[in-house]
């Protein structure tokens, strides 16, 4: 029964509940030398009539980085480097897709849509506009503090401490935000600011589902994050993960460790793309949201590894 929460949470972020409009309007692309990322972010529609719309390349996303971070998980279980069982892996996985989920949904809410008052009032208005997760509207930052979350509630119900978890945890990130960011250019989203670059690219401008518009040439910055947040911290929290011994043995990473190398580095690429991402909210303080978020993650990730390096070492076991 418990390995069945798996599929089943997973399918949440899958299934599109309304079919989306193909209809482009008025709307032409506008001529030129650059290329019209323009996709039907929905990968199948079922039936008109049926209940659910359809299947969505983001929802997709979803579930591919959910399955992909359970089989490292049943990867480091097999090469000794996370003691739990299949139970145990399946109880932790589950709490993990529910950070993710209301974490990133309320995280977007809360650090981006209140800052508008229409869409603040009209959450307030109906409140499960929070589970309207296939609709996009998912912020990493609150995904992260779920996840964080989760793993704690999960730390004190099990024989792995929360720094060691948060290890764990800081590898199974990067394949879902690279997955995530990629849906997101799909999805035609969260585009850059506008430039000349060659490698520009023009993106359509929806009402609801409708294309009214397009963006001029501006840069691909879902692309820069998925290059960023995604590969390349995979790559790297991978390589630590597997170039010192495990757990708990001579040449150990510190517990907690790599989890807060995971927060510094995402805090800085992140910093570094919003260079080129157009603000899809209000500045504090002259910054973007994702830069001003980004600091406290600098700082916590700092404090982490300072922390870590001033255990004593025979703690350091899960």
């Amino acid at each position: 029964m418990r390995r069945l929460l798996i599929p089943g949470l997973a399918l949440l972020a899958l299934v599109a509940p309304l079919t989306l409009s193909a209809a482009t309007g008025d709307a032409v692309p506008p001529a030129g030398p650059y290329y019209v990322a323009q996709f039907d972010p929905i990968l199948l529609h079922f039936p008109a009539g049926w209940p659910l719309g359809g299947i969505r390349w983001y929802g997709l996303a979803y579930v591919a980085g959910f399955l992909i971070a359970s089989w490292l998980m049943w990867l480091y279980a097999k090469r000794g480097r996370l003691p739990l069982n299949g139970d145990d892996r399946s109880i932790l996985f589950s709490a993990l897709v529910l950070g993710v989920l209301v974490g990133g949904r309320l995280g977007h809410l809360i650090l981006y849509d209140f800052s508008d008052p229409s869409r603040r009032t009209e959450f307030l208005a109906n409140p499960l506009l929070i589970l309207e997760v296939w609709k996009g509207g998912m912020a990493s930052h609150g995904g992260i503090i779920g996840v964080v979350l989760a793993a704690w509630w999960f730390s004190r119900h099990s024989k792995l401490s929360f720094p060691r978890l948060g290890d764990v945890v800081a590898t199974l990130a990067p394949p879902g935000l690279l997955l995530g960011r990629l849906a997101n250019f799909v999805n035609g989203e969260l585009w850059g600011k506008a430039t000349t670059v060659s490698w520009a690219m023009i993106f359509p401008i929806r009402d609801g589902e409708t294309i009214v518009g397009y963006t001029g040439p501006v840069h691909p910055s879902q692309l820069y994050e998925a290059a960023t947040e995604g590969l390349l911290l995979m790559i790297y929290t991978q390589w630590r993960w597997w170039s010192r011994p495990p757990p708990g043995q001579p040449g150990a990473l510190p517990a907690g460790q790599l989890g807060g190398e995971f927060l510094i580095l995402y805090a800085f690429v992140r910093i570094f793309c919003e260079l080129f991402r157009e603000p899809d909210a209000s500045l504090f303080f002259g910054l973007s949201r994702g830069t001003f978020y980004s600091l406290f993650m600098i700082l916590l990730g700092v404090g982490i590894i300072i922390w870590s390096k001033r255990r004593v070492p025979t703690k350091q076991a899960a």
